[in-house]
């Protein structure tokens, strides 16, 4: 891997994407298959960054009541009442096993407002309100602030959000890392069209090697 495009470890930060109740739980309103088998590969993740002191962002999507801020493909659903990562609702809060602590609840108001929430230490949680992480958000300016140049992805549902923030990362000129057994969704070719655009595609356990070298 050429120097241009070669991770960084000591300037990266992990973005766990997506991997809400809603989206994960067995039975859950919009459950994506694969999501929930991910978790314990994201949950490793997430504790050796902890553990090594490195920034992590969960990334989530809140669907109003009212339809106002859903994508076009979802606002008739919720329009008719579907409660999908409603803000305030159990569905909307990450999986426990991601969270620091069990007392941890989203601040919805804090976090449709476009501010990060800050869950633990070097630990964050932010709005999406699209597939990107990076698509009417701060998060590029959070990340230019902290000198950080290097993204590890993974979460729920890879053709959608992650597939997306990894493409918007790469036109942004990071470096990227993607997990792909810490993933749902994932399929060869997509892998494929990922390392042809640079990103290191390393399991969790190869991720956790290099974050902890």
């Amino acid at each position: 891997m050429n120097e241009y495009i070669r991770p960084h470890r000591n300037s990266a930060v992990l973005l766990t994407i997506d991997t809400q109740n809603d989206f994960t739980l067995a039975g859950a309103p919009a459950e994506i298959d694969g999501t929930a088998e991910a978790v314990p590969q994201i949950q490793r993740l997430v504790e050796t960054f902890r553990s090594q002191q490195t920034p992590i962002v969960h990334v989530v999507r809140l669907y109003k009541e009212d339809g106002s801020n859903v994508d076009q493909c979802r606002k008739s659903d919720i329009e008719s009442g579907a409660k999908v990562v409603r803000p305030g609702t159990d569905g909307a809060e990450p999986v426990a096993e991601l969270k620091p602590s069990t007392g941890v609840r989203l601040n919805a108001d804090r976090l449709l407002d476009g501010k990060f929430q800050e869950i633990g230490p070097q630990e964050y949680v932010m709005y999406k309100p699209r597939w990107s992480a990076f698509y009417r958000t701060y998060l590029n300016d959070f990340l230019e602030v902290r000198s950080i140049d290097t993204i590890v992805v993974c979460g729920c549902n890879f053709p959608n959000c992650p597939r997306t923030t990894v493409y918007e990362a790469s036109e942004r000129d990071y470096r990227i890392v993607f997990v792909p057994d810490a993933t749902s969704g994932v399929y060869e070719r997509g892998v494929q069209e990922l390392e042809n655009i640079g990103v290191a595609v390393k399991k969790t356990e190869d991720a956790i090697d290099w974050i902890t070298k």
